[in-house]
């Protein structure tokens, strides 16, 4: 099964309408029904049935079987797919350097090889249309909006009808931030999209297996937190010696900052009048205005391959040694941390959950907080 065919024909009436999608700010729905609108048996098959998923901003999109070679931009949905157990089919991401596969180390069974995928962006950050038809996927799970209008990849909205329509359909939503103006449609949180990504490779239940594994991880770090938790600056600073820094807001709802949200950090820009980044948005602040903030945690983003030795030992001893950034509270009371993947998916949150804990209250977590053994079971499928 190597093409998948969208309900209907029409491109709509509205601009982010895909060629064969019947409903470009289609309702969230249930999807993962087959053509008779039951429900699949959820394992992977589908009884030879087609079935449609439904996702904001593509609408309805029906599959006649599982789709088995696949793409994804954001290694979130990337990570939601190997989760799946698809790990296989994936056959490009958007940028490889931020997908960071060194947490996969920790899971016994799951390989995911870089070498082998292609890699959607060039030396230009372009990405060119020609690309999706030599890579011929059986899906591209990616929110057509984000190479169009989020992006400046050099595509047009009538290259991704012509790719939707020729090579297979796109199905995704942008929901790793919630600053971007272009984006007005409904979000999704990171298990509910993850639940659609279920539906479409027909994993329901694999998936439930691991939200199971999430919600009792997640509901017991939370019963250990103290009282009262830090306000942090989340920024992002390139280099062992950044001088400049691009702010996030830790209020932003997107799927990047859930081990924040998890851990009840506070935002220190609340009330500061400073805006998150978006793509229209790229300011930057530097020492001074950190020191007008004097956020109790810094948490620095760009340094997801070093460990945390290697952060300490060039991101920090700069800032210790630097006159501005060394008065700061946090550097003073080593409170100086990476921040976590921009792109996060599910496997990855594990990961981060822990590190943060334990980064920010050491005093409550100690040792692993997860068991790998459990996760690795479910992603490989082992009883």
């Amino acid at each position: 099964m190597r093409r998948r065919e969208l309900l209907g024909v029409g491109a709509g009436a509205l601009t982010t309408a895909l060629a064969g999608c019947t409903d470009a700010f289609g309702d969230s729905g249930n999807g993962g029904s087959n053509g008779d609108g039951n429900q699949s048996d959820g394992d992977g098959s589908s009884d030879g049935e087609s079935y449609t998923v439904s996702m904001v901003p593509v609408g309805e999109v029906e599959f006649d079987g599982v789709p088995e070679r696949w793409v994804a931009y954001e290694t979130g949905y990337g990570e939601m797919g190997i989760a799946l157990g698809q790990v296989d089919g994936l056959a490009a991401v958007g940028e490889k350097d931020r997908f960071y596969t060194h947490y996969f180390d920790e899971l016994d069974g799951v390989d995911v090889d870089l070498g082998s995928m292609t890699e959607l962006i060039n030396d230009s950050f372009q990405i060119d249309k020609e690309l999706f038809y030599e890579i011929d996927a059986d899906v591209h799970v990616i929110d057509p909006n984000w190479i169009v209008d989020g992006s400046s990849f050099g595509l047009e909205q009538e290259d991704v009808d012509e790719i939707a329509e020729g090579v297979a359909p796109f199905i995704g939503n942008t929901i790793f931030r919630r600053t971007d103006d272009w984006h007005d449609y409904e979000y999704y949180s990171m298990y509910e999209a993850f639940e659609k990504v279920a539906q479409v490779f027909q994993q329901q239940e694999r998936y439930e297996a691991f939200k199971s594994i999430h919600d009792d991880y997640v509901e017991e770090v939370q019963s250990k937190l103290p009282d009262e938790r830090p306000a942090a600056l989340l920024t992002y600073g390139d280099g062992d010696q950044p001088e400049e820094f691009s702010p996030y807001r830790v209020t932003d709802k997107g799927t990047d900052n859930k081990h924040l949200h998890d851990l009840g950090i506070e935002d220190a820009l609340t009330g500061t009048g400073i805006s998150g980044l978006s793509t229209t948005d790229r300011g930057t602040i530097d020492y001074e205005a950190m020191l007008e903030v004097d956020p109790d945690v810094i948490l620095v983003r760009g340094h997801e391959t070093k460990t945390a030795e290697e952060f300490q030992n060039t991101v920090v001893a700069f800032m210790k040694d630097h006159d501005v950034a060394s008065e700061l509270a946090a550097v003073q009371n080593d409170m100086v941390f990476r921040g976590g993947p921009i792109y996060q998916g599910p496997i990855q949150h594990l990961f981060v959950l822990e590190r943060t804990a334990k980064d920010l209250f050491p005093d409550a977590f100690e040792g692993e907080l997860f068991d790998r053994n459990e996760v690795a079971n479910v992603i490989t499928g082992q009883d």
